[in-house]
């Protein structure tokens, strides 16, 4: 019984550690996105605006229109493995 109260403590404070952490990466993009300087020319008036925030993976894309524009605006992206121009194949743009 002691050892499932220990088992359950600790999965308990890694789950609350975990939750923290993500929080704290949040903040941080958050953070860079506002001070990351925005050329004119990466907005269009009839879409959605997106910023080179520091994300490069395909799990911190939202949709293929923001990974698209990601490969091709923003410096160090890893979304397109095959090199073929389409990124997050597997994800967002099938």
């Amino acid at each position: 019984m002691n050892r499932i109260i220990v088992i359950l403590i600790i999965l308990g404070l890694g789950w609350y550690g975990n939750q923290k952490y993500r929080t704290h990466q949040q903040k941080l993009l958050s953070d860079t996105s506002e001070n990351v300087a925005r050329p004119e020319s990466d907005f269009s008036s009839n879409s959605v605006q997106f910023t080179c925030d520091g994300r490069t993976h395909c799990s911190q894309m939202t949709s293929c229109e923001e990974a698209t524009f990601f490969i091709n605006n923003c410096p160090g992206t890893k979304m397109d493995g095959n090199h073929d121009g389409i990124p997050c194949e597997r994800q967002w743009c099938q």
